[in-house]
C-alpha cells in the first residue's frame, strides 16, 4: 500500500489519534473508535513499513472486527465531521476567553433574550383554530360579494348616461353626459360629509345623531348583533369592514339624485343641480332612508323596503316631480290649446344600451342588498329577472294597444318600471308574484307618462312614471304578496325576519297598511324639503337657462362644446303633433 510521506498525530482530549491517508482510510473503512472519536487524516510518510502505520494497521482490523460484531448495516461516519466542529467551538471559546469579564457576563444574557424571544415567537405563529379560519373566510367572503355588487350599482351610472342622452335631443347630449357623470361625484362628497351619519348613526327615531361627519363614530365591524360596540348599530346585522358598508350605501344614495337628473333634463342650469344634489344626497335622502333602513320611527312600525324601492327610487321621483314642475314644460312641448308636442329623443340605440346597462346592474342592487352570501342571492336574482320580464312585455303590449305602436322607448321604460317595483319585496316574494309585480309596473308606466305629459309635467325621459308611480307601487306590493316569516318556498324558508304575510297571502291588511303609511310619511317629507331646495334656488340664481340658451343648446350654452362636433345637426327640435299620433324616432308624440 502507498502512502504519503510524512505522518502526524492529532491530540483529542485524552486520546492521540494517529493521522493516516484517504488511502488508509479505505482499508479501516471510516469505522469509529470503541470510544466514539473518528479518525481525522492527513497524508502521510511514503515508507508503509513505518512502525506507526503497522500499530495502525493492527489497531484498524481490530475495530473493523469489533463493528461487525456490533451488528450490520451500520453506516459509515462522514469524513471529518467531529474534528472540525471541535476545531470550530475550541477557536470560539479562545476568542471569548480574550474578552472582558463583562463582556463574557453578557454572553448568557444574550443566549436568553434569544430563546425567551424564539419562545415568544413562537407562540404568535400558532396556527388558528378551525372556528377562527371559518370566520375570517366569512367575513372575507361577504366583503368581496358586497363590494363586486356595489360596483355593478356603481356601473348603473354608464345605464343613466346613456338612457337619458338617447331620450333627449343632440344639442343637449354634453349637458346630459356632464350631469350624470359628476352628480356621483357630488353624492360621494355629500354622503362622506354627513349623510351616511345621518342616515345609519344612533339617535332619534328621526334621524342620526352620532357619528355624524366624516365617518368618525366608534365602530368595531365586522362584528355583528350584541357584539357590535359602535355608532353605527342600524347596520350591526351584517358582518362586513365599515367600509365596505359606506361604499354599499353611497353608490344607492348616488342613485337617487342621477333620478332627479333625467326630469330636469334640456333645461336646467347646470350649477343648481349640481347644488341640489348636494342637498339632496346630504340631507334629505338619508333622513328619510334613516326611518327605515337607520332603524327609524317606519322599522319600529315594521315598514319593510329590502332595496330602495321607497328608500331610493321614489324618494328620486319626488324630487324629480317637485324640480319638473318648478322648472315647467321645454319650450314647444305644448301648443296654445294645452296639445302635446312629441319632442322625439335623437338616439334610441344608445337608450337601449343603458337599459340593458341598468338590468345588469340591478343584479347587484337588489341581490347585492342580503349585504352576505347565502342562497337568497340566487331567489332574488331570479324576482328580479321575472319582474323586469313582465314589465317589458306588458309594456310592449299596453303601447301596442293605446297608442298602436309597440314604442321602444315605452318598453324600455317597461323593463325599468318591473325592476323598480321587485326592489322592495324581492326578498319577501314568491316568482310567481314577482312576474304579477312586474307585469303591473310594465302596464302602469305606459298611463302614467301619458298622464303627466296631460298635466303638463314634462319629463323628458319618464323619471317620474318609472322611478317614482313604481316605486310606491313595488312597495305596496310588499303588504299584497309577502309569505311571511318562516315559510318555505321551494327547499327553504324564504325569510325569518321580514314582513307579515300580505293581503293575499293570507295575511290581512296590517302590512298593507304599513306600507301605505311609509309611502305617504316619505312622499310628504320628501315633496317638502325638494320644494325648499328648490324655491331658494330658484330665488337665488334662477334655476332656468335663458330662452335663447335653450334653443341653441346646454351643449353650447352651459359647456361651450359639441357632443356631435363635425356631424349633420338635427335643427327640427319639435315635431308638432297631438297625443297619440306617432313619430318615426320614437313611436309616440306625447312622449318624448
Amino acid at each position: 500500500m502507498r502512502v504519503g510521506h510524512s505522518y502526524g498525530l492529532v491530540g483529542l482530549g485524552k486520546v492521540a489519534v494517529p493521522q493516516i491517508s484517504r488511502v488508509q482510510c479505505e482499508v479501516l473503512g471510516y469505522s469509529p473508535y470503541p470510544n466514539g472519536l473518528d479518525f481525522a487524516f492527513l497524508s502521510m510518510g511514503a515508507d508503509s513499513t513505518h512502525p506507526m502505520l503497522k500499530e495502525l494497521a493492527a489497531m484498524s482490523k481490530l475495530v473493523i472486527k469489533g463493528s461487525r460484531s456490533r451488528g450490520k448495516g451500520r453506516q459509515p461516519v462522514v469524513q471529518g465531521l467531529s474534528m472540525p466542529l471541535v476545531s470550530f467551538l475550541q477557536k470560539k471559546v479562545r476568542k471569548v476567553a480574550l474578552l472582558s469579564p463583562s463582556w463574557q457576563a453578557c454572553i448568557p444574557l444574550a443566549v436568553l433574550i434569544l430563546l425567551v424571544g424564539g419562545m415568544a415567537a413562537s407562540a404568535q405563529d400558532a396556527p388558528p383554530s378551525v372556528e377562527e379560519v371559518a370566520a375570517d373566510l366569512r367575513v372575507g367572503l361577504d366583503t368581496m360579494w358586497v363590494m363586486i355588487a356595489a360596483m355593478l350599482v356603481f356601473f348603473m351610472n354608464a345605464g343613466f348616461c346613456m338612457l337619458e342622452t338617447g331620450f333627449c335631443r343632440q344639442k343637449n347630449a354634453v349637458n346630459i353626459l356632464t350631469k350624470n357623470l359628476v352628480v356621483f361625484a357630488m353624492s360621494t362628497i355629500a354622503y362622506w360629509i354627513i349623510g351616511f351619519g345621518l342616515m345609519f348613526g344612533n339617535g332619534s327615531p328621526f334621524m342620526g345623531t352620532e357619528g355624524l361627519f366624516f365617518l368618525s363614530g366608534a365602530d368595531n365591524s365586522p362584528a355583528t348583533l350584541d357584539a357590535y360596540e359602535g355608532a353605527y348599530a342600524a347596520l350591526n346585522w351584517t358582518g362586513i369592514p365599515l367600509l365596505a358598508k359606506f361604499f354599499f350605501q353611497l353608490v344607492f344614495a348616488g342613485t337617487a339624485a342621477t333620478i332627479v337628473s333625467g326630469a330636469v333634463a334640456e333645461r336646467i342650469k347646470f350649477i343648481d343641480f349640481l347644488i341640489f344634489s348636494l342637498l339632496l344626497v346630504g340631507i334629505a335622502y338619508p333622513i328619510t332612508g334613516h326611518w327605515i333602513w337607520g332603524g327609524g320611527w317606519l322599522a319600529s312600525l315594521g315598514f319593510w323596503d329590502f332595496a330602495g324601492s321607497t328608500v331610493v327610487h321614489a324618494v328620486g321621483g319626488w324630487a324629480a316631480l317637485m324640480g319638473a314642475a318648478f322648472l315647467g314644460p321645454r319650450l314647444g312641448k305644448y301648443n296654445s290649446d294645452g296639445s302635446v308636442n312629441a319632442i322625439p329623443g335623437h338616439n334610441i340605440a344608445i337608450a337601449t344600451l343603458g337599459c340593458l346597462i341598468l338590468w345588469l346592474g340591478w343584479f347587484g342592487f337588489n341581490p347585492g342588498s342580503t349585504m352576505s352570501v347565502s342562497w337568497l342571492i340566487a331567489h332574488i336574482a331570479m324576482t328580479t329577472n321575472t319582474a323586469a320580464a313582465f314589465g317589458g312585455a306588458a309594456a310592449t303590449i299596453t303601447a301596442w294597444v293605446v297608442l298602436g305602436k309597440p314604442d321602444a322607448s315605452m318598453i324600455i321604460n317597461g323593463i325599468l318600471a318591473g325592476l323598480v317595483a321587485i326592489t322592495a319585496p324581492c326578498a319577501f316574494v314568491p316568482i310567481w308574484a314577482a312576474a304579477i309585480i312586474g307585469a303591473i309596473g310594465g302596464t302602469i308606466v305606459v298611463f302614467a307618462v301619458l298622464f303627466f305629459d296631460r298635466i303638463k309635467i314634462d319629463d323628458p325621459v319618464g323619471a317620474t312614471s318609472v322611478h317614482l308611480v313604481n316605486g310606491i307601487w313595488g312597495t305596496l306590493a310588499v303588504g299584497l304578496f309577502s309569505v311571511g316569516p318562516d315559510v318555505q318556498v321551494g327547499q327553504d324558508v324564504l325569510y325569518t325576519a321580514g314582513p307579515a304575510a300580505g293581503l293575499f297571502m293570507g295575511g290581512g291588511i296590517g302590512q298593507l297598511w304599513i306600507q301605505f303609511l311609509g309611502t305617504i310619511s316619505v312622499g310628504g317629507f320628501t315633496v317638502l324639503l325638494s320644494t325648499i331646495f328648490w324655491l331658494a334656488l330658484k330665488a337665488l340664481s334662477g334655476i332656468r337657462v335663458s330662452e335663447e340658451e335653450e334653443m341653441v343648446g346646454l351643449d353650447i350654452g352651459e359647456h361651450g362644446m359639441e357632443a356631435y362636433s363635425g356631424f349633420l345637426k338635427d335643427t327640427s327640435d319639435v315635431t308638432s303633433r297631438s297625443v297619440g299620433s306617432t313619430t318615426s324616432s320614437t313611436g309616440i308624440a306625447s312622449h318624448y
